[in-house]
């Protein structure tokens, strides 16, 4: 597959707004929550996973163009989540807490399917 101009822009113009929300979200959520357990990485985990099955079923109901698709999917929801910081923060607990490890690797896990498919789910239903 190759991308078109208008795509490539789409995404990046979608990424620069995803990674800026997920700056301001961690430092929202850090100032606010402040917690041994990385919730700010947890937030836009779960907020991300539950926009990108809103979007999956939005554009399988109405036909949008790879631009749009991309915009949101690839570029603002792809910066907005952070599953790299998910992994060395695990990582990271793994050497101070097993506890706090294990509990951030399940809500982060099943946490984002969950939300993904409550998205899903939800939007399906709205739509009836």
């Amino acid at each position: 597959m190759t991308l078109s101009t208008s795509t490539v822009i789409a995404i990046g113009c979608g990424g620069f707004i995803g990674a800026v929300s997920r700056a301001y979200v961690n430092s929202l959520v850090a100032k606010n929550f402040p917690h041994d357990l990385p919730l700010a990485t947890l937030s836009v985990n779960l907020v991300g996973s539950f926009l990108v099955g809103i979007f999956i079923a939005l554009f399988m109901q109405y036909s949008v163009s790879d631009s749009t698709r991309g915009f949101f999917i690839t570029g603002f929801l792809g910066a907005l989540t952070t599953y790299s910081t998910f992994a060395i923060e695990s990582y990271f607990l793994l050497g101070s807490s097993l506890g706090l490890a294990i509990i951030n690797i399940a809500l982060n896990l099943f946490g984002t399917i969950i939300a993904a498919g409550s998205g899903y789910k939800l939007f399906l239903y709205l739509l009836k």
